[in-house]
């Protein structure tokens, strides 16, 4: 890594951990579910990779789909609030992460749904007396009907089963050595993050920026089982993956760097 890639990556690594404090606005929350596996014997390596080339892991997703782009830059942005960079070449990379994402098949599933329970209340007649005058003046009394209509009044709620459609959105990446297939094996996975989010939407580009903000915070690092967070959009998280490496390193160029304390 050069002086200037160094010195971004921990720009970058900066300014990310000064949003993360600073907190987010208000907005919708949605439940990430991650997945993350590391390999077993990370510790043993002498250098860590630090240096990648994106590739999409299924070839009818098209490289130069305006989907893919998007997807792509979010991930590096992601990758960057880890120190890691994008390398010059293939050639010139530890590793080859892997890109995949899509909406799986829709399916159906029972949820239970909170059901506002409403009364009518008031309403009905009552009766007035009011005065009435006459063509000679002479002012009189006469009954007249005023009738009151009903309001509706919440008394409570009824938890109810109710039969929804979900699409299930997802994000992949994986890692792996930059290095030729061995015997019919593929190159050793170095890491692993798989992201994933369910409801009614199947709009896809809408949550690849958040299913990429979950993503970060589990970048070569392993999860025993499946950990579910809570994302918000829109919040200075998920802006900061929104609007990709090239705001990132604008920022990045204005933040100080310390020099190295003798």
């Amino acid at each position: 890594m050069t002086l200037l890639q160094s010195r971004t990556s921990l720009s970058v690594l900066a300014v990310l951990a000064a949003v993360a404090l600073s907190g987010g606005c208000t907005g919708a929350s949605y439940a990430v579910k991650i997945d993350a596996i590391t390999e077993r014997d990370a510790s043993t390596r002498t250098v860590a990779p630090q240096s990648y080339k994106i590739t999409s892991k299924n070839p009818a997703m098209g490289d130069e789909s305006l989907r893919y782009r998007e997807a792509t830059e979010f991930v590096k942005t992601a990758l960057s609030s880890k120190g890691l960079y994008e390398a010059p070449s293939s050639e010139a990379a530890d590793m080859i992460v892997e890109l995949d994402y899509g909406i799986d098949a829709p399916r159906t599933k029972i949820e239970t749904v909170s059901v506002p329970r409403y009364v009518q209340v008031g309403g009905g007649v009552r009766y007035e007396q009011v005065p009435v005058t006459d063509s000679r003046g002479n002012v009189s009394q006469r009954t007249v009907a005023v009738y009151q209509n009903p309001r509706s009044e919440l008394i409570g709620y009824d938890e109810m089963p109710q039969r929804v459609t979900v699409y299930e959105k997802y994000l992949r990446i994986t890692a792996r050595e930059n290095k030729p297939a061995a015997e019919g094996r593929p190159p050793v996975q170095i890491w692993s993050v798989q992201s994933s989010t369910e409801d009614g939407s199947k709009d896809l580009r809408k949550y690849l920026p958040i299913m990429a903000s979950a993503t970060a915070d589990y970048i070569g690092k392993g999860t025993t089982s499946s950990k579910v967070v809570k994302i918000k959009d829109p919040s200075q998280v998920v802006d900061f993956i929104r609007k990709g490496m090239n705001d990132s390193a604008a920022v990045a160029a204005q933040a100080p760097v310390e020099g190295p304390k003798i």
